[in-house]
């Protein structure tokens, strides 16, 4: 720490900072453009200007900016000067020479960090009298609406595509006194992060298009905190609501998480809430196999007690599962994922709970100095670690700039002297990923050579680990580079995923992790899920589907209690029907009418996330809450007050869970695992200054022009008795706890920067803690042993091929899906192949083509990816359209030609 002198007053500053983040973690308001607290600082926008004096001698001072002066001892400065207030005030001038003024038609208006800051350095006066420059827009896709001619210039969209996340096709395009932000030529934004040039761009050239279809001004916005459903990382976001709608998604600042940014599922996959399709109201079948209005008695009257089967869900919250547990038994609750699927999250669960193994954050795999990711395309399946992985591999650069006392804040010069160097990155594939360009090395290897290639490694780390001794030369070769580089490693991190399905992989991590143990290090696993509470599901006993269906077809006269799942997409669709046909009595309770709604006899509807609460638990173990950003929806309501009536009707017990909190602590009675949710998670019972916390912001209006259609009196606000939060403008609005933040405001920060009030500094932890409760840690009493095990070689009948499944970031999760700006870039089904594959089918170019395997024909649109290794082809599952492919398996090319496919 040091002391550095503002405006005649002493403060203690942590070294090493700039002096922009000094002043913002100070709570000193001074504004600026481009600096971003993730991205560093780069001086383009000259708005943080301030006087700096050399000595105590010094009365004239000069002029700097804070986002490049680094804090030192004995600094003194001065925010208030007259001459650099009257700078600021001029570079804002200078900015707004060719702005619109549009803000009464600007999405952005009422948020606009713009705004803000002309406020904030007292510009109010336009001297510029002549013609303004301008543009034209671009189509950028069903994301984001351009609008050039508000730009002022500071680089940030540019630094976060292409610098932090990794895209090509946005840059900057310049001649003279033109500057241009946008594509070589409109087309849709290629990069899985576009989304957050809404939140990152200071004006309103970059906004959400989604959100233009149905606007709002942010303070006619009731507003909740939320958790991502959309993968398994558990971001945390925003959920605004307005007229009985959700409007938008923006990301919901967590330090251990997912920080300032979402993917683009994550942040536009809100669209499902507002489905005309969605089921609202009680649904039971009739003779001729249609669904008519019923009553919940009649439905419930059909259950014979004693006999209920319980199918739970990856998707659905920890105490909707439990609440369904609770009215089966443990005996007769199963977990509702393919047996396969089963076996891998429980394997991946353990290893995550055993000695020696370090469970990283997101935050923290930014720290990771090596990195090897087994046979999963990150990008697709876990978006925002990808990005965090694209961060991570600068540690090398990084510290060689501090070296030459560069330090990592400025940006342009720290990735100017780094150039390409990074920390190393390695990838064990069947196809290629988006994260190959940083990757030191990427193998790509058939489906079943991907973990024994990691065995090979296991052992070339640490040669009591079992050999693979029929295994190529080059990736012998490659083993060698990739185990020195773990060993040398501080922090190596070792990622994989269950969405293969493949268990040998979990046993080549599990020797991947002995070996580095063995070897002294400790190191870091991340593993990755298909759904957003596969963990929390995983960590509650219970069997898989496939037993399910066993009890089902062996067991007649069962009641079967389908939660939150469309089992056609976890099992084979013949396997299922049989199990339907076994059952006396089929309830399902979802919010759409898929293929299993469409064969149980009755529907309940079930809240999704935004109307109601709940916990997930993310691929680390952290368990999070959600809120209901929408009072009670239609005959909607949460899933686990279905069963908890159902339980009422078949049970003889008599206590009846009224409040959420009630069934939490009931949960943690049968679960210990679970006690730290009840003890750190906040209950309903929560009050700041004896009020519960607005979700809605002191300039909300038109309460009562919302209810005009039936009443111009004032109506009640909805009440919320499961939470501390209220769906009013009438309650807390001072800064709650992270877990409890509806929206960022802060006087004189309306825009998304306010944020900034709610850290303890920039980039770094909500003030107190971040959200969430880690529930999973390393446990010394278990002990990791050396798979041995290890697969045969097997090469695949000539004409045959080994087919896996690709992962596509829009389409694969079935609730964003329904989306309809998702949908829109949903691809048509495909078959990924080699050229040289292609050549030998007699496929050509842009055709389809007849896929078999599993006695299943598919029809899939053909493309190329020369990584991929002879004998395999990669297809896009799961995907819209398609059936349940119990992948990996063997399959073959049946036709090249398009005129013969169906």
């Amino acid at each position: 720490m040091v002391k550095i002198q503002i405006d005649n007053r002493i403060y203690e500053v942590e070294e090493g900072k700039n002096l922009l983040e000094a002043c913002i973690a100070l709570g000193i308001d001074l504004p600026y453009f481009c600096y971003h607290p993730a991205m560093g600082s780069v001086g383009a926008c000259r708005q943080c200007a301030v006087k700096k004096y050399a000595n105590a001698d010094d009365k004239k001072g000069r002029i700097i900016m804070a986002c490049m002066e680094p804090v030192a001892e004995g600094l003194n400065i001065s925010v208030k000067d007259i001459q650099a207030a009257d700078f600021r005030a001029s570079v804002i001038e200078g900015l707004m020479t060719n702005h619109p003024h549009d803000c009464p038609v600007c999405d952005e208006g009422g948020e606009c960090h713009l705004q803000d800051m002309t406020v904030m350095t007292g510009h109010n006066y336009r001297r510029f009298d002549f013609k303004k420059r301008t543009y034209v827009n671009q189509y950028l896709g069903p994301f984001i609406h351009h609008e050039m001619n508000r730009c002022i210039q500071c680089y940030r969209c540019v630094r976060f595509y292409r610098d932090y996340a990794g895209g090509n096709d946005l840059n900057v395009f310049s001649s003279a006194n033109h500057v241009y932000f946008g594509r070589e030529k409109e087309g849709i934004l290629e990069s899985e992060f576009s989304g957050n040039l809404v939140e990152v761009c200071p004006t309103g050239v970059f906004t959400d298009k989604t959100l233009q279809k149905h606007y709002t001004r942010k303070w006619d916005l009731t507003n909740t905190p939320s958790v991502c459903v959309h993968c398994s990382l558990g971001c945390n976001t925003l959920l605004s609501e307005r007229y009985g709608t959700v409007r938008r998604t923006m990301s919901r600042y967590n330090g251990e998480v997912n920080s300032y940014f979402l993917c683009d599922r994550g942040r536009f996959g809100y669209e499902f809430i507002n489905h005309p399709e969605r089921i609202k109201h009680v649904l039971a079948r009739q003779q001729d196999d249609s669904f008519n209005e019923a009553n919940f008695s009649s439905v419930a009257g059909r259950i014979q007690k004693g006999k209920i089967i319980g199918i739970g869900s990856p998707r659905a919250s920890l105490e909707s599962n439990f609440a369904l547990m609770r009215l089966t038994g443990k005996d007769k609750f199963f977990h509702g994922v393919s047996q396969r699927e089963f076996n891998t999250i429980k394997r991946a669960i353990e290893m995550m709970q055993q000695d020696g193994v370090h469970i990283p954050s997101l935050r923290e795999t930014e720290k990771a100095d090596a990195i090897l990711i087994v046979g999963e395309d990150i990008t697709q399946t876990a978006p925002v670690l990808a990005l965090s992985i694209r961060q991570a591999v600068r540690n090398k650069a990084l510290a060689y700039a501090e070296s030459m006392k560069i330090p990592a804040w400025n940006d342009t010069s720290a990735r100017e002297i780094g150039q390409d160097v990074r920390s190393p990155l390695y990838i064990i594939n069947s196809h290629t990923t988006k994260l190959e360009d940083i990757a030191k090395k990427a193998l790509y290897v058939s489906p079943e050579e991907i973990s024994r290639t990691a065995f090979a490694l296991a052992n070339a780390i640490n040669k009591s680990a079992p050999e693979v001794t029929d295994i190529a030369d080059n990736i012998k070769e490659i083993t060698k580079n990739v185990a020195a580089d773990l060993l040398a490693a501080e922090r190596p991190l070792i990622i994989a995923g269950t969405a293969r399905g493949d268990e040998k992989i979990s046993d080549a991590v599990e020797n991947l992790v002995t070996a580095l143990v063995s070897a002294g290090k400790t190191p870091w696993v991340m593993y990755t899920f298909s759904e957003c509470n596969s963990v929390g599901l995983g960590m509650m006993e219970g069997r898989s589907l496939s037993d399910a269906f066993d009890t089902m077809q062996n067991e007649p006269g069962n009641t079967v209690v389908i939660l939150e799942n469309d089992l056609f997409k976890k099992e084979e669709e013949e396997s299922v029907k049989k199990a339907f046909a076994g059952a006396e009595f089929v309830i399902l309770m979802d919010h759409f009418l898929h293929s299993s709604a469409k064969l149980a006899d009755a529907i309940l509807p079930a809240a999704t996330y935004a109307e109601s609460s709940g916990t997930l638990v993310n691929n680390e173990g952290r368990a999070q809450r959600f809120y209901p950003v929408l009072p009670d929806h239609h005959e909607a309501k949460e899933s686990w007050k279905w069963l908890d009536q159902l339980k009422q009707i078949t049970s003889n017990e008599s206590e009846k869970i009224i409040h959420f909190d009630d069934l939490v602590e009931t949960m943690t009675q049968y679960y210990p695992d679970f006690v730290p949710i009840r003890k750190s998670l906040p209950n309903s019972a929560i009050r700041y200054f004896n009020e519960k916390i607005a979700r809605q912001t002191q300039r909300y209006s038109g309460r009562t022009a919302i209810t005009a259609n039936i009443s111009v009196s004032e109506p009640k606000p909805p009440e919320d008795d499961d939470s501390p939060l209220k769906f009013s403008m009438e309650g807390f609005m001072g800064v709650p706890p992270a877990n409890l933040t509806p929206y960022y405001w802060w006087p004189g920060w309306n825009s998304p920067q306010a944020i900034n009030k709610y850290l303890d500094e920039p980039n770094g932890s909500n003030r107190n803690f971040d959200p969430g409760i880690r529930l999973i840690e390393g446990n010394a009493s278990q002990r990791i042993v050396y798979k041995t095990d290890v697969p045969k070689k097997n090469s695949p009948e000539k004409g045959t091929l080994q087919l896996f499944a690709v992962a596509a970031i829009f389409g694969s999760e079935e609730l964003s899906a329904r989306g309809v700006a998702i949908s829109s870039r949903i691809p048509e089904p495909f078959i990924l192949i080699s050229s040289k594959q292609k050549d030998t089918a007699g496929i050509q170019d842009d055709t389809s083509v007849q896929v078999t395997l599993n006695n299943t024909i598919l029809t899939l649109k053909v493309k190329t990816d020369d990584s991929m290794p002879e004998g395999a082809a990669g297809i896009s599952w799961p995907l819209p359209g398609l059936p349940f492919l119990n992948l990996p398996a063997t399959g073959k090319i049946i036709t090249g030609n398009s005129n013969n496919t169906k």
